[in-house]
């Protein structure tokens, strides 16, 4: 990505301004969907290396494509690159409408992130007839990112598309996890915790893994479809008593689930299923892929760094409040780095919606941080969303220092008013430092950044 995509007014005000976002554009970079590809995907001749494993081409009548993802379509266009004439098509579910190059012999399939759609569905059923019609001789890469689960939608019998958005939109609504969520997806759909393996049988199967669950768990991301479930029909259950949403969900949900608790029916496949057995799933780009290639970067710039955390959950207000106690104890004391200093804390953080306004959980952590960030001098905080959506808005974060109390003062702005609704965006919007990259076509979570000059 571009670094000067990363500024915001504040950004361009200050002398650091742009050393700042180059750092984090050397972030962006170290994710990039195609290189993470490219670096664990390679072909030699007849040879398929995928990770440390090698396939025999030769052995094979044909390699397909399938996936789903945000960063579905550079992870596409870098495999068949790879795969060259060996590729024989391919299906990959994508958010929005982006076509696959001419002449490719793949498809790019657009779907809604994150409450499913009807295209969602259709991709779905369409991965799922191409996996059905492959053989032992057939090898299958899986090409999987953030916000595959969303993307790639297939209901059980009995559940249908309304059911699933329904349910969404109330997980999200209260403050789900990540993992939460998607162990309810894998108990209500035919591909997810590790259906797609069972529906790829006998052919073999490599998946690669952009990760966008703090962690990097192989069952969590885009809801684990090529790998054993370890959550079961009891773990589904319970997160929604968890939040006290049982009785909320849509009837067909409820009772699926209650009846799959009950050992009415099958659980998904555990580790040991011979859907597994050719089964092989590898990582290639997370969350602290992206945190070190900042402080590397950083640290080329004559900064002292730290990688505070890439495990950063709860809710975003009160990270944002955290952190700034981290930015408040650096500027006052030079602990736990003297400036200049840059520290940077990854993870994915949730909001509980308790008012109607607009924003993302970005842009939240970064306004609840705004009263305890004040006064500071030389001090930044930056949360960036690595996707380029924050929530259902076209920023991907907020910039604030010390300073951006007294300017949203000046402006009759309270971030206390705006936190009790929700209503980041607007607040950012106005002091114009609201992050607006546009899609980045990757997705491993979330940055913060801390920067003290």
């Amino acid at each position: 990505m571009d670094p000067s995509r990363l500024m915001t007014e504040t950004l361009r005000a200050e002398a650091w301004g742009e050393r700042a976002a180059a750092i984090m554009g050397a972030a962006m970079a170290a994710v990039e969907p195609g290189a993470a590809v490219r670096r664990y995907l390679r072909r030699e001749g007849d040879a398929l290396l995928v990770g440390e494993r090698r396939y025999d081409l030769s052995a094979f009548s044909g390699v397909w494509l399938v996936g789903a993802g945000k960063a579905g379509g550079a992870m596409a266009s870098a495999a068949a690159d790879v795969l060259g004439d060996a590729l024989r098509g391919g299906l990959v579910v994508v958010k929005g409408e982006v076509a696959a190059p001419a002449g490719a012999r793949y498809e790019l399939l657009p779907a809604a992130h994150p409450v499913p759609d009807a295209r969602g569905v259709a991709a779905g059923e369409r991965i799922a007839a191409l996996l059905g019609s492959l053989g032992a001789n057939d090898l299958v890469i899986a090409l999987l990112s953030g916000g595959g689960s969303a993307l790639l939608t297939l209901p059980v019998p009995g559940v249908s598309l309304d059911d699933m958005r329904a349910l969404t939109g109330a997980l999200l609504a209260c403050g789900a996890r990540i993992d939460e969520i998607n162990t309810l997806r894998k108990h209500l759909d035919r591909l997810k915790g590790g259906g797609l393996a069972r529906a790829a049988q006998p052919a073999a199967l490599a998946a690669l893994v952009l990760s966008d669950v703090v962690g990097s768990p192989l069952d969590v991301i885009a809801s684990g479809p090529t790998v054993p479930d370890a959550s079961s029909f009891a773990d589904a259950w319970g997160v929604l008593e968890r939040y006290g949403i049982a009785d909320a969900v849509p009837a067909a949900v409820r009772d699926h689930l209650a009846r799959g608790a009950a050992g009415a029916l099958p659980d998904t496949p555990k580790a040991g299923d011979p859907c597994f057995a050719r089964t092989q799933t590898v990582v290639v780009g997370d969350n602290r892929q992206a945190a070190e290639a900042a402080l590397a970067a950083a640290r080329v710039a004559g900064m002292h760094t730290m990688l505070l955390t890439t495990f950063l959950q709860g809710e975003a207000r009160e990270a944002g409040r955290m952190l700034a106690a981290v930015a408040r104890e650096l500027a006052t004391s030079g602990s736990p780095l003297p400036r200049p200093a840059c520290i940077v804390a990854g993870g994915e953080t949730t909001v509980t919606l308790r008012g109607d306004g607009r924003g993302g959980r970005n842009q939240e952590l970064a306004l609840g941080a705004v009263a305890d960030l004040a006064g500071l001098d030389g001090v930044a905080l930056v949360a960036l969303a690595t996707d380029g959506d924050d929530g259902p808005t076209d920023a991907a974060g907020a910039v604030v220092t010390g300073a951006t109390l007294g300017r949203a003062r000046a402006r009759g702005l309270d971030p206390g008013a705006h936190l009790l609704r929700n209503d980041a965006y607007p607040f950012f919007a106005l002091l114009g430092d609201l992050l607006l990259p546009g899609p980045s076509g990757t997705n491993v979570n979330d940055l913060t950044f801390l920067f003290a000059w």
